[in-house]
């Protein structure tokens, strides 16, 4: 499920490129009274949320936000009683950073995919390749790390996709308490956007997280392959889905988010 918020802006105010966390503050305390254990959960949260849209760029520039304009929020998740907390708790004047904006509208979007599909991220996905992986998928000895790497175009394609499908049916499992066979999910992907850096508080560090933007095709979808892809629409692609990497949007929706 997806939640469309239409914002106003009570202020002139620049847009913050680096929102990720304070948007993600904004959600934590709007659900918090209702769904207060969210925050302290260790592993998976199951949200993600878009850009606040549209963009307006010119010329590679976002412009400020000027006083009564309207801006977009989609926040999204598989998790009945998160979407129901976020909507109980949302107050008429929220508070991102230094953006302040009227809550004019709020609307639930139920996701349902049907054949052909495309599905394109609104932010970047964010995937790491683990140290135990290195070996397995030919990593160059000098761009190994302690820990893990982030997936860059350096890299083969097919080791992106291995390890986003990993990440989805891992996800899917925790999610639901049971066990999910994996199978190929994707059939073709476009590379829009390689890296895309961005940095981001986490844990009281200015952190470098790499990501990439991407297209992907379906001319049929299996019943399975619906049930897993619909899950991964609504949580994320990828990883750091609470701090709004990985967003996706139907294609036919480029509109939104």
């Amino acid at each position: 499920m997806r939640l469309l918020l239409k914002l106003r802006s009570l202020k002139n105010c620049s847009y913050d490129l680096q929102y990720f966390h304070k948007l993600q503050g904004f959600i934590y305390s709007t659900i918090r009274p209702l769904y207060p254990q969210l925050h302290e959960l260790q592993g998976y949260k199951f949200f993600c949320f878009s850009n606040l849209f549209p963009l307006k760029e010119k010329n590679g520039v976002i412009p400020s936000i000027r006083k009564g304009e309207t801006r977009n929020l989609l926040i999204s998740s598989p998790d009945k009683i998160f979407i129901k907390a976020f909507v109980e708790g949302l107050k008429e004047v929220i508070y991102i950073g230094e953006m302040n904006f009227e809550v004019e509208d709020v609307k639930l979007i139920k996701i349902k995919l049907t054949s052909p599909l495309n599905l394109i991220s609104a932010t970047p996905i964010i995937i790491r390749i683990p140290e135990r992986n290195y070996e397995h998928y030919n990593i160059p000895q000098h761009y190994r790390k302690p820990r893990y790497v982030f997936w860059r175009r350096i890299f083969p394609f097919d080791v992106f996709v291995r390890q986003l499908e990993e990440n989805l049916f891992k996800k899917y499992s925790e999610f639901h308490k049971l066990k999910t066979d994996e199978f190929p999910l994707f059939e073709q992907f476009i590379l829009k956007k390689a890296p895309v850096v961005c940095h981001t508080p986490i844990n009281g560090k200015n952190i470098e997280l790499v990501g990439s933007l991407w297209e992907f095709s379906f001319h049929h979808l299996s019943d399975k392959q619906k049930r897993i892809l619909e899950f991964g629409v609504e949580c994320g692609f990828g990883e750091r889905n609470s701090l709004g990497f990985g967003f996706m949007n139907i294609l036919r929706d480029r509109s939104l988010g």
